[in-house]
């Protein structure tokens, strides 16, 4: 059955004074979710999210990999609604969310922002997430080109991420994935500063370890001055095994959580 074999970096880099980013990484599930820039507790909604969507997919192994992060993306979205109702201040705390989940044999991709996730499969590089962003939105309508975007100094003006005040409405699809195949998920800390080239120059070499490492390390070379997040996993077919995972960034603090015994099971994901 398909699996991951994973690891993953986060830093909080050389400007921030705290990081923002959260991530989670396991067998079953991959997941990056980057606290909106400027907004209110940026790190309670990512390692909220992170941990709402990572807590679900734990507890509910097998079920059906697309429905299951739509229902995770929901709650998110309602303990985010609880987090502001218990402490005001956080109003206007969001966050990306960008999530791989398999069942072993379907795997599915959860997507809002610009947290990115890419595949590198047989020496093809490919962006398998779509930015919701400004700029992105005027790529897609013709008014700019590519290169003009990534030179925008609007490039992270996010249209949709995960909030309080509205209904999340992320891209659900499919993912076709087989053995062998390298994906990549990050925060715009990793994507901002490398070109496409240069990631998937770095993401090919044999050590996921090390992939993740210099992935984080040449972004802050390059002078991200955001926090960085990378996830390096390989997708193999190998025997099913009971789930943990790896927690990264924000995540890894407890107290960044609205709720730490939210996730209860469900009847039905």
């Amino acid at each position: 059955m398909l699996q991951f074999r994973f690891a993953a970096e986060s830093d909080t880099g050389r400007v921030r004074d705290h990081n923002e980013d959260a991530g989670f990484a396991g067998p079953y599930l991959l997941c990056v979710a980057d606290g909106v820039g400027g907004a209110a507790a940026g790190e309670v909604a990512s390692a909220t999210t992170s941990y709402v969507v990572s807590a679900r997919a734990l507890a509910h192994p097998g079920r059906d990999p697309l429905r299951l992060l739509a229902s995770a993306t929901e709650e998110a979205h309602a303990q985010l609604v609880r987090g502001v109702e218990a402490d005001p201040r956080r109003l206007g705390m969001a966050t990306t969310l960008t999530a791989v989940l398999t069942d072993g044999q379907r795997t599915a991709l959860a997507h809002l922002g610009d947290s990115r996730a890419y595949l590198l499969r047989d020496g093809g590089f490919t962006q398998l997430s779509h930015d919701h962003t400004m700029v992105q939105a005027m790529v897609d309508a013709g008014r700019i080109t590519p290169a003009e975007a990534a030179a925008s100094p609007h490039r992270n003006v996010v249209l949709q991420a995960l909030d309080a005040t509205s209904t999340p409405t992320p891209d659900l699809l499919w993912l076709d994935l087989r053995p062998g195949d390298r994906l990549l998920l990050c925060s715009d800390g990793v994507s901002d500063v490398l070109h496409e080239a240069a990631i998937a120059m770095i993401l090919d070499v044999p050590s996921l370890r090390l992939a993740a490492t210099h992935l984080v390390q040449a972004a802050l070379d390059g002078g991200s001055r955001d926090n960085v997040t990378a996830i390096v996993a390989d997708v193999v077919d190998a025997p099913a095994l009971a789930a943990n995972g790896l927690v990264v960034g924000a995540s890894t603090d407890p107290a960044n959580l609205v709720d730490p015994a939210a996730v209860r099971p469900l009847r039905s994901a």
